[in-house]
């Protein structure tokens, strides 16, 4: 099968390898299509946490069961599913508490084990979503990044009528706004690039304007001191976007947190549940998405997808194995 290799950080390969076999417990899966993300970009060219090479890239995966492995009987041949990338323990405090994405035995498809910039990938069968015909491939694609989202916003405990800052209008910034709307928030996007917000309905923010919750969607520092800045009383930070080494260590004015009672938390990744809930909101059309694919590329062209991506020159890109 045809399959992009990471061996060193920096560079890959596209190069025909054999076809996995599914073990017990597991299925494996024709890839249908998978979605590029930022995360991915930092992954190939810059390293990430939790990468172990070499390595198969591709948490964001629809596809069809081709094999069934031993001991899977819940699923049939040819049916449709999207991929939850993590497998936790289920036994630790995190797992117990639904934040298995918080397990330290998590293992994450494309950063622990391969991925789907491949052909065909193999998944256990406790990590399937199965997908209902209402649903394209595309959309369902969607169910990764929107999870991640939701999360954000379970941490941010957002509320209907609340005002959400979100920082950063590319495809995170869109999700997060368009969930907000979904849960009866008024989101407003703050993006200095005219050029990334075709897709936000004109949200402008005054600069005076403050939020009950901010989510910086974006790798900036000064995102952050912006965020903290226009928070209300008892307004809630959320970490959604990580920085690099030498931007993490910010400055955080600790009275105004005591004395205006703000809160900061971090979100990473999702939970299962969280896959499950960004589907019904995808199948039952409170949150659209289909319009947020800009580029739709074969794997061949993963570079270009790479620049267009750490050049913000789109939105979503799918790539087809």
């Amino acid at each position: 099968m045809k399959a992009v290799v990471v061996e060193e950080i920096g560079s890959f390969t596209i190069r025909d390898i054999d076809i996995p076999q599914p073990g017990k417990g597991e299925v494996l899966i024709q890839v249908a299509v998978t979605g590029l993300c930022r995360t991915d970009l930092k992954l190939i060219r810059v390293g990430h946490r939790d990468l172990v090479l070499p390595r198969i890239p591709g948490e964001e995966v629809v596809g069809r069961i081709c094999q069934l492995g031993e001991n899977v009987n819940r699923y049939a041949l040819d049916q449709r599913v999207y991929v939850y990338p993590g497998t936790s323990c289920g036994q630790c405090g995190p797992c117990k508490a639904g934040a298995g994405n918080l397990c330290r035995k998590m293992k994450i498809m494309g950063f622990h084990r391969h991925g789907g910039f491949a052909e065909y990938v193999l998944a256990p069968v406790d990590s399937l979503i199965p997908l209902p015909d209402t649903l394209t491939d595309a959309e369902a694609v969607f169910a990764e990044p929107l999870s991640c989202c939701l999360n954000a916003l379970e941490q941010a405990n957002l509320k209907a009528r609340e005002r959400i800052g979100i920082w950063g209008a590319g495809p995170a910034g869109t999700l997060l706004a368009r969930a907000s709307l979904a849960m009866k928030a008024a989101p407003f996007i703050i993006e200095p690039d005219d050029a990334r917000r075709p897709l936000q309905n004109g949200y402008a923010t005054p600069p005076e304007m403050k939020f009950d919750v901010a989510v910086v969607a974006v790798g900036s520092a000064d995102g952050y001191g912006q965020a903290l800045a226009h928070l209300n009383d008892r307004g809630r930070l959320v970490v959604f976007s990580g920085l690099p080494p030498e931007g993490a260590g910010q400055r955080v004015d600790f009275n105004a947190l005591h004395y205006h009672e703000q809160t900061i938390s971090g979100a990473y990744g999702c939970a299962f549940r969280h896959g499950q809930l960004a589907l019904e909101y995808i199948n039952d059309g409170r949150i659209k998405v289909s319009d947020m694919v800009s580029h739709r590329l074969p794997l061949e062209e993963l570079d270009q997808a790479l620049d267009l991506v750490e050049k913000r020159q789109c939105m979503k890109i799918h790539l087809y194995p």
